[in-house]
């Protein structure tokens, strides 16, 4: 019995030393200190979702000049990447071959007339003798055939003609539209072939001003935009487009959607749409990628939060919310499009939540913080 009352006196002050040892540890380990956080309430307004694509700007207009007469090139008459205007003058092929060609025409119509006339003198001497019996029928009907002869030889006579003022003025190779030509691709004194396929190209034009720009869409976005042109029974309101260029973070360009493709590409299923933009400064030209988006819906009430607030966890996404005693709590919520730096949110948020926008990546469930609170900007621009 002794033995067994030394042996609980001695775990009972081991248990003692311990238990003093324990507290002794947690007094001296150091505190987390509260962290410091910026919180705001969701910022709420009527906005617009955007859809935003890559997009390809092509010219409303473009045309190859080509040569419609063969000849030596004689004169280049304008300067490479200039703006033309519709009907300007830009090549000159050598015209005297041509000239020429137009002085015979007309000298072999003059005599075909000359011929006709006295075809027609003929027969008209045929006639009164042919009413006098003095003549054959046979030598009547061959008097009328001979002046409808020379009547189809002037015919053919004045076709020529006008084919050789055709080709004279085809020597002057004159812009078909207005647009910025490009540089010339064969130069002064280099024969040049006309007519045809295959024709000589000499440069091209391409119009300035306004611009298409084209987007690929996937099914479900070319219904919607069909559904957003409807207004008032079949008459259609232009659904809004804007475009960014490849040095510009903002987009500048305003236009609208003139056409979507009736048929979708069973390969890719996606279907073509194209919008229509002035382009007055020339900034833009075909060939361009470009940054496009698209109005995908009409202005609905919305929240918005920066989107620096918002969280991952795996797939998905949260905020952190302060309650009434400035600890945090978790609070899935589903996302909207982005305007400017703040993000729709859907769902998950409530109006008088004061959500974490500072100091987020600091926090733990149930953490205690200082909170500021702050007021959100609302979002320059169009919304």
């Amino acid at each position: 019995m002794m033995r067994w009352s030394l042996g609980l006196f001695f775990f009972f002050l081991l248990s003692l030393m311990a238990c003093s040892n324990k507290d002794e540890a947690t007094a001296n380990k150091p505190q987390m200190p509260v962290p410091n956080v910026k919180i705001a309430q969701a910022l709420s307004q009527d906005v617009t979702a955007w859809d935003e694509y890559t997009g390809r700007i092509e010219a409303v207009s473009s045309v190859d000049v080509r040569a419609r007469v063969s000849g030596y090139l004689e004169k280049v008459n304008f300067k490479a990447g200039e703006l033309v205007k519709k009907g300007d003058l830009l090549f000159q092929i050598d015209a005297k071959p041509f000239a020429a060609q137009l002085d015979f025409s007309e000298a072999e119509l003059a005599r075909a007339k000359a011929k006709h006339e006295l075809a027609k003198n003929d027969l008209g001497r045929a006639e009164r003798l042919f009413s006098g019996k003095a003549i054959s029928e046979e030598e009547h009907d061959a008097r009328t055939k001979g002046s409808e002869e020379t009547l189809a030889a002037v015919q053919s006579a004045t076709a020529n003609v006008a084919s050789a003022k055709l080709n004279l003025d085809y020597t002057k190779i004159r812009a078909p539209l207005d647009g910025r030509i490009a540089r010339e691709l064969i130069t002064e004194g280099n024969l040049v072939g006309g007519g045809g396929a295959d024709a000589t190209l000499l440069t091209f034009i391409v119009s300035v001003d306004p611009i298409y720009v084209y987007a690929d869409v996937d099914e479900r976005s070319a219904l919607k935009y069909r559904r957003l042109a409807i207004h008032e029974g079949n008459r259609a309101r232009p659904v809004p487009m804007q475009l960014a260029v490849a040095d510009e973070t903002e987009f500048l360009h305003l236009g609208h959607i003139d056409y979507i493709s009736p048929r979708a590409d069973i390969t890719t299923g996606t279907v073509s749409v194209r919008g229509i933009l002035a382009n007055t400064d020339g900034l833009l030209s075909p060939g361009f990628f470009a940054r496009l988006r698209v109005r995908g819906s009409a202005p609905y009430s919305a929240l918005l939060v920066p989107d620096r607030a918002i969280a991952t966890d795996q797939a998905q996404r949260f905020v952190w919310v302060v309650n009434q005693e400035q600890k945090v709590e978790y609070r899935q919520v589903v996302l909207g499009s982005l305007v400017g730096q703040l993000r729709v949110i859907t769902q998950g948020l409530k109006t008088d939540d004061w959500v974490v926008i500072e100091g987020i990546q600091k926090l733990m469930l149930g953490f205690q913080v200082n909170a500021e609170r702050i007021s959100l900007v609302e979002p320059k621009g169009e919304k």
